[in-house]
């Protein structure tokens, strides 16, 4: 049951990113394949599950069963190759909650086939829900979060995910409500757009009572793609973009030819699309010291940063 103060304090949910995986297609001692974490509104989200994922699920300290949906960008090794391995995990935890797998639809029958073959009395159920990489859609949606598909091009269908918070209720001026002595049972109502009727008739209007709600966080994730140079289009005002950066400037032959991107190219991106700040992952295993990509990336959008296992960030 919520108390008082819970009605009136103005708190500001998590909106977390854990980076499990950040390397490319290469197995390293440096750097993990591609999965995230998202932690936004009290409900936990991945991004990708590659091969390993579940041990670095383990060094997060996120809950497994706190784990609903899972988002596959692509069906390359280095994005889900981890998938049956964590499910058949799960089972073994007695996990009961149904696990929601969003992918290009190639993996439901894949999915379903190790599920049978690997798995005996699982104890959950896996619902799978097939994407559109070729259009942007809406993967999930609930009251509070927005998940959709970002477009992307690689060399088989891929798409990235976009999750956005949904415009919370203003805050209320907690000096308001002691000044005219408001009941708590009109909170809601004054924070959905009532104006307050003091005894003596005096109508407080609802703009003098609030203050304005928090502004809306959302987190890209793009990961693989080409440099794409209309991809700003559907980023526009994201807080925060995760764009692939596997290559350099130096190596711009092999971006093209594998369908990968540059930092600087990922730099262009958040620049064009006015985001708050730009991390960098899918590195090639070729870079020792990913600073090389860190600098060509701020040469064009100054406030960008190097991912890395375990790293912990907020939206």
């Amino acid at each position: 049951m919520s108390s008082v103060s819970d009605k009136i304090a103005d708190v500001l949910e998590p909106f977390r990113v854990y980076i499990l995986g950040c390397g490319s297609a290469l197995p390293t001692l440096r750097h993990n394949a591609s999965s995230q974490i998202v932690e936004v509104r009290e409900k936990v989200f991945m991004l990708d599950c590659a091969e390993g994922t579940q041990m670095q699920l383990r060094r997060s300290r996120v809950r497994f069963n706190k784990l609903s949906h899972v988002f596959i960008t692509h069906l390359h090794g280095d994005h889900c190759f981890g998938l049956i391995g964590m499910i058949s995990t799960f089972g073994l935890l007695g996990r009961t909650a149904t696990l929601h797998v969003h992918a290009p639809e190639a993996l439901g029958p894949i999915l379903k086939g190790q599920i049978a073959f690997f798995t005996h009395d699982l104890g959950f159920e896996v619902e799978f829900h097939p994407v559109d990489t070729t259009q942007p859609s809406v993967a999930y949606e609930d009251r509070s979060v927005i998940v959709e598909t970002i477009p992307l091009q690689h060399r088989m269908p891929t798409c990235g995910y976009l999750i956005r918070e949904k415009a919370g209720l203003p805050h209320i001026r907690r000096e308001m409500i002691d000044f005219y002595q408001i009941p708590i049972s009109q909170i809601n109502n004054i924070k959905n757009g009532s104006d307050w009727t003091t005894p003596e008739g005096e109508v407080i209007p609802y703009s003098r009572l609030v203050k304005p709600a928090d502004p809306v966080r959302s987190y890209a994730y793009c990961s693989d793609t080409r440099y794409i140079p209309t991809l700003y289009r559907q980023l526009t005002g994201v807080s925060t973009l995760y764009h692939e950066s596997t290559y350099g400037e130096d190596h711009l032959q092999n971006a093209e030819k594998y369908c990968h991107s540059t930092a600087r190219q990922a730099a262009m991106v958040a620049r064009d699309a006015g985001v708050g700040k730009l991390l960098l992952g899918h590195y090639s295993s070729r870079y020792e010291d990913e600073n090389v990509l860190l600098k060509e990336a701020q040469e064009v959008f100054k406030n960008t940063f190097l991912t890395n296992e375990m790293d912990v960030i907020d939206v």
